[in-house]
């Protein structure tokens, strides 16, 4: 007869499948949430791919018009664009589930610390792809309708084109996250403000090499994404100071 497990492995086991439940039950709920607001965006997808659309088609010539060169293109690409909507819009419920698995494993003070870094995130990922759709955009794609050889008829791919204004929304968005990267590299000792200081002309040159890999190939786009990563940088810096200058206040008694 087999020796019964002892109680220290079902104290060690029993987290651990809880642990998997809780997770399955977290990504069951994102799932859900995801096809809740994924359906009936589905339905209005043209409607949407048209305001995404606009900053190029208002620049167009008159007898010029975007294209579907493949024979899917005109379904395949609102389904695309409904879907990423879909998880744009979601963004702030699934980290509240991932928020929710991982903040019983922090002491209070984290908590204190990551529950508005949360909040902050997400509100400056949503900035970054305002400040793409608004500001971006129109400079980016009058530039491009400005240098367009005369004869050449401008006319767009729509399959191309959600690709990349999609690539400038991801770019943007995560750029705008710089100052909340920063705080978590300060407030985890990864590394100093003092250092980060130092480094500042590193730090310069490569926000130029990701504005030169993310964006297309002209320094407008580039410029204008290299120079906001520059200021957020600066930014996270200047809050770090603040937080550590409030933190070494004594209390008051």
């Amino acid at each position: 007869m087999a020796n019964p497990m002892h109680d220290d492995d079902v104290v060690k086991e029993q987290p651990l499948i809880e642990h998997l439940v809780e997770l399955r039950t977290r990504l069951l709920k994102i799932i859900s949430i995801l096809l809740i607001v994924f359906i009936p965006l589905l339905f209005l997808a043209n409607d949407i791919y048209a305001i995404i659309s606009e900053p190029l088609r208002d620049l167009m010539p008159p007898d010029s018009r975007m294209i579907a060169t493949e024979v899917a293109s005109p379904f395949l690409t609102p389904f695309k664009l409904a879907l990423v909507t879909s998880f744009f819009i979601t963004m702030p419920f699934v980290l509240h589930q991932i928020w929710s698995f991982i903040a019983p494993g922090l002491y209070s003070f984290e908590k204190k610390i990551m529950a508005p870094i949360f909040i902050t995130s997400v509100a400056l990922f949503y900035l970054g792809m305002a400040f793409a759709y608004f500001v971006v955009f129109p400079l980016v794609f009058n530039f491009f309708a400005s240098v367009t050889p005369e004869g050449v008829s401008m006319m767009t791919d729509i399959n191309r084109y959600l690709d990349f204004v999609l690539k400038l929304f991801f770019a943007f968005g995560l750029a705008f996250e710089i100052p909340v990267a920063t705080i978590i590299l300060i407030w985890s000792g990864a590394i100093s403000i003092e250092s980060l200081k130092k480094k500042r002309p590193y730090v310069i040159v490569s926000c130029f090499i990701f504005g030169m890999l993310l964006t297309p190939p002209d320094v407008i786009s580039q410029a204008l994404l290299a120079l906001p990563m520059w200021f957020l940088f600066e930014v996270g810096i200047i809050f770090c100071q603040i937080f550590k200058f409030r933190k070494d206040e004594p209390k008051a008694e």
